[in-house]
């Protein structure tokens, strides 16, 4: 309607301006073609503005009609929501009444049951009280069959029960026990059966001699030297015996070191490939040989600790590691058993929470001291036990090393470990050979009664062991005193060792004047 309104203003001030704008031109106009443009004039005006004036009735009507439509949209929707909420409320209204009817009838039922209970109740008191005079009357005929009174007859009563519990409590522990040990034994026995299968090593039997092949026969005499002069200085200079036979074509180095028989197996190949074989040049190839094999020992030491795992090692352990390489016990290579003994060590260490590195690294060194045992009094254990704890290693794995033969006190579990796995290690068939192993060590006895004497610089058991030849100091020991040297050996050997046949004890001074011409 506001609309509408003013449109009618807007056309009567259209119109006032159209007549203003008429009366201006009539005015102007002074003559009759003038009034007549100005009628012609205000007609066009007239007729615009009732065109206006329409147009603008039209567009407000329009409006009004959109407007209602709006109206009639927007109540229609807001019916439609109102409607919607009644039928909400309703529904809920009507769950509301089956939850209130479904509680009255559980309140029913529940005060059905309380009544039901309560007859019960007062049935079961009544029940209860038939029964304790019962049980008062049969107390009392009890007592009076019996002689006792009530509180004998608990009494007797609970000891009998105490015995009776007594004994099932015994069987019951023995039961326990027994369950417990073969629980632990299986357990044991699988935590042993997977270190062993864990671990697959090399088995390397001992043997005491080498043979090198020669190019011809004529290299045996010269091998041999003028009246045996190279056999003895290679004897001398590597503490092997060589022997020559008639087998074509080779000589046999014998020698139950296995690092003396392996420096004269290479300083012999080397003298005969380079063709020069004389008591000088022997002694400079064996000393070079010798060093050369200290080398090699340290690297294989340094593979091993690597292959382990293994940090900070002091390098003479990585050295003594090494020349294991080269012992053996019951034929079976110290080496190669200590490297199978780590393993199990780390492999039941994980399994049962103990530290697996330390447990290594006394596994690895449980037999350390057998690379000086044969230089160092004293049980090998000790030995390695000792050089382990001036090598700054843990209390724990020295003590397992020292004391892994039962020389020492067992301290820690760590100890006791090293024992079972160096004894499973040993115990595996094919492990070692008792036979080969006593020669071993009747031969290092023999060796060791040599050392023994002052003025000794080496010793040597040779011909497997018949023969001990010893190399004296000539600033030491003059010739009337190698003789009685040598009887004092052998009078030593008959004391302590036990052996077959004889021994010939060899006393060899050899005195060297050296000058150089400049």
């Amino acid at each position: 309607m506001d609309e509408l309104k003013a449109l009618q203003i807007l056309s009567q001030l259209v119109a006032a301006g159209v007549c203003f704008a008429v009366g201006y031109v009539f005015n102007k106009l002074k003559n009759k073609s003038a009034l007549r443009e100005a009628d012609t004039v205000r007609e066009k005006a007239k007729s615009e503005a009732n065109a206006v004036l329409k147009e603008a009735q039209i567009h407000a009507k329009e409006e009004l009609l959109k407007s209602r439509d709006d109206f009639e949209k927007s109540t229609k929707d807001r019916r439609g929501e109102i409607q919607q909420l009644e039928n909400r409320l309703s529904a809920k209204e009507e769950n509301i009444e089956r939850k209130a009817d479904l509680v009255e009838s559980r309140l029913s039922e529940l005060d059905k049951r309380d009544g039901d209970l309560r007859r019960k109740e007062e049935v079961t008191e009544a029940e209860a009280d038939k029964l304790s005079k019962l049980i008062e009357r049969e107390i009392n005929e009890l007592e009076r069959i019996a002689g006792l009174s009530e509180e004998e007859g608990k009494r007797q009563l609970l000891e009998r029960l105490s015995e009776s519990l007594e004994a099932e409590r015994g069987a019951l522990i023995r039961r326990f026990q027994e369950e417990n040990r073969q629980t632990l034994v299986q357990e044991a026995q699988e935590v042993m059966v997977n270190a062993m299968q864990r671990y697959s090593g090399d088995c390397a039997y001992e043997r005491t001699t080498s043979t090198i092949p020669l190019p011809n026969d004529e290299m045996k005499g010269r091998i041999i030297g003028r009246e045996g002069r190279n056999i003895r200085a290679i004897e001398a200079a590597t503490g092997a015996n060589v022997l020559i036979d008639d087998t074509p074509e080779a000589v046999v180095v014998s020698c139950f070191d296995s690092v003396r028989r392996q420096i004269a197996r290479i300083t012999l190949e080397r003298l005969v490939a380079d063709g020069r074989i004389h008591p000088t040049r022997i002694e400079e190839m064996a000393a070079k040989v010798k060093r050369e094999i200290e080398t090699e020992l340290d690297k294989v030491g340094q593979e091993v600790v690597e292959r382990l795992g293994l940090t900070r090692v002091k390098n003479n352990l990585v050295s003594l590691l090494g020349r294991l390489k080269f012992r053996y016990s019951y034929s079976q290579n110290v080496l190669q058993h200590s490297i199978e003994v780590a393993y199990m060590m780390g492999n039941i260490a994980a399994q049962i929470g103990l530290d697996e590195k330390k447990a290594i690294r006394a596994g690895l060194f449980h037999d350390i001291g057998k690379a000086v045992d044969h230089e160092v009094e004293g049980s090998h254990a000790v030995i390695g036990a000792d050089i382990l704890k001036r090598a700054g290693e843990d209390d724990d794995v020295v003590n397992s090393v020292g004391a892994h033969h039962e020389d020492v006190e067992k301290m820690t579990l760590l100890a006791i470990l090293v024992e079972i796995c160096d004894t499973l290690s040993a115990s595996r068939p094919g492990a070692r050979s008792e036979t080969t192993e006593l020669y071993l060590k009747r031969l290092e006895q023999l060796e060791g009664i040599g050392l023994s004497f002052e003025g000794v610089e080496n010793c040597y058991a040779i011909q497997a062991g018949r023969e001990l030849r010893v190399i004296v100091e000539p600033g030491k020991v003059n010739e009337n005193e190698a003789s009685i040297l040598a009887r004092d050996m052998a009078d030593k050997i008959e004391k302590e060792m036990r052996y077959p046949g004889q021994i010939r004890v060899s006393i060899i001074r050899e005195t060297r004047s050296v000058e150089y011409a400049k």
